[in-house]
């Protein structure tokens, strides 16, 4: 008989702290339309509390390149001390969500231990497929989106038109969008924040079964370790934008070919996600504020125990504003 492991300690709970201070600085910027105000408000509040972590972390996943970011930029130490991790950040994901008012941007972190996070490098976007526990081991990227949504209907024991695609609503997903609709799935089309449309695929309230398309290969990355905590599964293809991009990414050793699984984004089964909601969303409520403070909403999760909180708060800004 295996002996019963005690559980140690769950870096969620502290990083529920780093993505509600960032949500709650971002979130007084919602509708005043200056993303860049909104990220830097967010990357500020994030970086401070993320000091006071007890973790040795360096930032794989950041605001950019230490020239580009002043704060939590890629390659950057931070943490109060304890277990070598690696960070990725995304103080907030859907800036222009936010500046416009908009529903879905999250405040969103994951942390694995050292070594293990997939590093991007010169590589911005990649093709991705994202689908939730029913449907792993049945999609493949290399596939086309026809079979993979029969597939998908197949695993659930549905028809291909039960089955809603969410997709990004970007030109270059003219062709995507037109095959999944002569396929007879749903279409659920987002303006941004396609980490909160993969997280989607595994949440049951979302409605929502796979994600498909180009987006952000550091969303990818954190979207892998959500997932992995969920027991979802995705994948991705390195997406070169143009001649330049795609001879930085041969020169550094990338295999643009490769499919990318979610062991390859995130090794190992000792991640943690957190993320707060910014802005209402169908994942999560945005921050709210009223005269006795404010309150936020949170998903914490952790790979190894498989445990998902959504957790509920009340913040007293008054007894916040003294530290």
């Amino acid at each position: 008989m295996e002996q019963a492991q005690a559980p140690d300690r769950n870096l969620a709970m502290d990083l529920a702290r780093v993505t509600e201070a960032a949500a709650l600085a971002a979130g007084r910027w919602m509708g005043r339309g200056d993303k860049e105000a909104a990220d830097q408000a967010a990357v500020d509040a994030m970086r401070l509390v993320l000091n006071a972590v007890a973790m040795d972390g360096i930032v794989v996943i950041g605001e950019g390149e230490k020239d580009e970011a002043p704060m939590l930029f890629n390659g950057e130490e931070i943490g109060a001390g304890g277990p070598a991790c690696d960070i990725a950040v995304d103080p907030i994901d859907g800036t222009t969500l936010t500046s416009l008012g908009r529903g879905g941007a999250l405040a969103v972190i994951a942390v694995s231990d050292r070594g293990t996070m997939f590093n991007p490098g010169p590589c911005v976007y990649m093709e991705k497929i994202a689908v939730g526990p029913d449907s792993v081991g049945v999609v493949d990227l290399s596939r086309s989106v026809t079979d993979n949504l029969h597939a998908i209907a197949e695993a659930k024991h549905e028809q291909v038109r039960d089955v809603t695609a969410v997709i990004l609503d970007r030109p270059r997903h003219g062709d995507l969008i037109a095959e999944v609709r002569a396929a007879g799935a749903r279409i659920r089309l987002i303006t941004d924040g396609d980490v909160a449309g993969a997280i989607s695929t595994a949440w049951p309230e979302s409605g929502a079964d796979v994600l498909f398309g180009i987006g952000g290969t550091p969303e990818g990355v954190i979207a892998a370790a959500a997932l992995k905590c969920m027991g979802g599964t995705i994948q991705g293809r390195l997406w070169p934008r143009n001649d330049d991009e795609r001879r930085s990414a041969e020169r550094a050793g990338y295999d643009l070919d490769a499919v990318l699984t979610v062991d390859d984004l995130v090794r190992g089964d000792n991640c943690f996600f957190a993320a707060t909601g910014v802005t209402d969303g169908d994942l999560l409520r945005g921050v709210h504020y009223d005269r006795s403070g404010a309150t936020t909403q949170s998903l914490l999760m952790r790979s190894k125990s498989g445990t998902v909180r959504r957790v509920d708060a009340r913040h007293r800004l008054d007894k916040l504003r003294l530290f």
